[in-house]
């Protein structure tokens, strides 16, 4: 059993993703929730950087962490300067994070094209950093920036930068895949050969250009690393940083390491979701493990596997991850699917029966016409109600009409003021009592909404609490845009 640390820096690295930009109350908002999933440190951000993190910090030692440690992150002292007189490392100290993250160039080609300075400079920066740091009673990690591409570039420096933080007594050396574009093997290679020259125990960043950073971070484990970092839901400047919604249920349920608790790994798929509602962004349904879609089954044959045996096709049990199963109606169903759908309401109904017959039939009728049932489960429940022999409709529909039309009002010496005008009467019966109501809109859509709710009121009093949160238009007939 090894024992491995997770690192998150949803804070800080993850909100370097293109629109994401997180508030002070949702970082601590986050932090509280990523502090639940058992991680072990998390960054809050960079203090020296930007007032926000500053004020992160500040609020933040108001929190009692149960699981994590606060880290804070920074850059190596600047160029021909004193450590001490430093305000990124002053700003680092000041945020009262009992670890500091430190990161610095490894890589020789960037020490002389983006620093501008010389390789023995850049070693001077990394040392007097740490050393100060630690003079100050705070651990330090140190962030090896570049570390992979230095190495293929130049070994011999890539490794002497490393030394110089381990002899300045860094804790812990993070090997980063900055570029994102280094190969499992690579990592593998590099970090062998690290350990053989350093005694200080290793880390792995890893970024996903190439989309490897969580094929890296297993290498890495697998070649003895001890600290993994990562970002939920693989947030991340350009492609992101290595998933940790991955790696962790990777780490516990097919490795056997103990990264988090079972109960732990099973709000996953909640925080997941938590965060990417933060970041205003919409979950990826195609996520593995943690996705939407991620353990759904939509072929008849899948569908008909998996209600004899849960096993056959999903290669864990969702619910470890706080997730489930779901099953897609489609074209491509089969008589499983409909059942499986039915069980889901409530509704039990027989395999060679003729209701389930008629309901797979009707939903390959309307997909082949344009709907889609895949996801629109509310749809396809009422399909499933009113295929039932007992059925009884709510209320008939007996007939509406819509008005919409341009009325111009009288000039001002402004403007000419345009009036869009929509009507809509609908005449319904409930119970043999007709109802015939008119109502007005913005549009033609909202018109008829508002005229159908007021007819329907009376009996439905629960109506007036249903709204419209979201929708989408998607055009039925392909070849008559226009129509449609």
């Amino acid at each position: 059993m090894k024992h491995i640390e997770i690192y998150d820096t949803t804070l800080r690295d993850g909100s370097q993703r293109e629109g994401v930009s997180f508030s002070v109350v949702e970082k601590l908002k986050i932090a509280r929730r990523i502090d639940e999933l058992g991680v072990q440190y998390i960054e809050g951000g960079w203090p020296g950087s930007n007032p926000k993190d500053s004020e992160f910090f500040l609020k933040a030692k108001d929190i009692d962490f149960k699981n994590a440690k606060l880290v804070a992150f920074g850059s190596t002292r600047s160029p021909n300067k004193k450590a001490e007189n430093d305000a990124n490392l002053k700003a680092l100290l000041d945020s009262g994070a009992e670890i500091v993250t430190l990161v610095g160039k490894c890589s020789a080609a960037q020490v002389k094209n983006v620093l501008g300075v010389s390789a023995e400079e850049n070693l001077n920066m990394v040392a007097d950093s740490i050393v100060y740091i630690k003079k100050q009673g705070v651990k330090v990690f140190f962030d090896a920036e570049h570390f992979f591409d230095g190495y293929k570039d130049d070994a011999a420096y890539a490794l002497k930068v490393l030394k110089t933080a381990e002899e300045a007594g860094a804790e812990m050396l993070v090997l980063c895949d900055t570029n994102g574009g280094s190969l499992p093997a690579e990592v593998t290679l590099a970090i062998k050969e690290v350990k053989k020259a350093l005694k200080t125990p290793l880390g792995i960043h890893a970024h996903n250009d190439a989309e490897l950073a969580v094929a890296n971070t297993l290498a890495a484990v697998e070649t003895g690393v001890k600290q993994l970092q990562g970002t939920i839901n693989g947030y991340g400047e350009r492609c992101g940083n290595t998933n940790l919604c991955s790696i962790i249920p990777m780490l516990k349920l097919k490795m056997g390491i103990d990264v988090v608790s079972d109960e732990q790994i099973a709000k996953l798929t909640k925080i997941a979701h938590y965060i990417d509602e933060m970041a205003n962004l919409s979950p990826n349904p195609f996520m593995p493990y943690i996705g939407t879609s991620a353990f759904s089954h939509k072929a008849g044959l899948h569908v008909d596997g998996m209600g004899k045996w849960e096993d056959s096709y999903q290669h864990i049990d969702p619910k470890k991850v706080g997730n489930e199963p779901k099953t897609l109606i489609s074209e491509l169903a089969g008589r499983a699917n409909i059942l499986n759908r039915a069980k889901e309401l409530g509704i039990e109904l027989e395999l060679k029966g003729e209701e389930t017959k008629n309901l797979l039939e009707h939903v390959k009728l309307l997909e082949n016409k344009g709907f889609q049932y895949e996801n629109a489960e509310a749809s396809f429940d009422l399909l499933v109600q009113r295929a039932r022999p007992d059925y009884k409709a709510p209320f008939e529909l007996v007939d509406f009409m819509v008005i919409v039309e341009k009325r111009r009002r009288a000039p001002t010496r402004r403007k000419v003021d345009d009036q869009v005008l929509a009507e809509a009467m609908v005449k319904v019966r409930v119970n043999g009592e007709v109802r015939h109501t008119v109502a007005e809109g913005s549009g033609p859509i909202n018109a008829l909404d508002r005229a159908l709710r007021k007819a329907l009121k009376k009996f439905y009093p629960n109506i007036s609490k249903v709204e419209l949160a979201d929708f989408k238009v998607r055009l039925i007939g392909e070849t008559s845009s226009t129509a449609s």
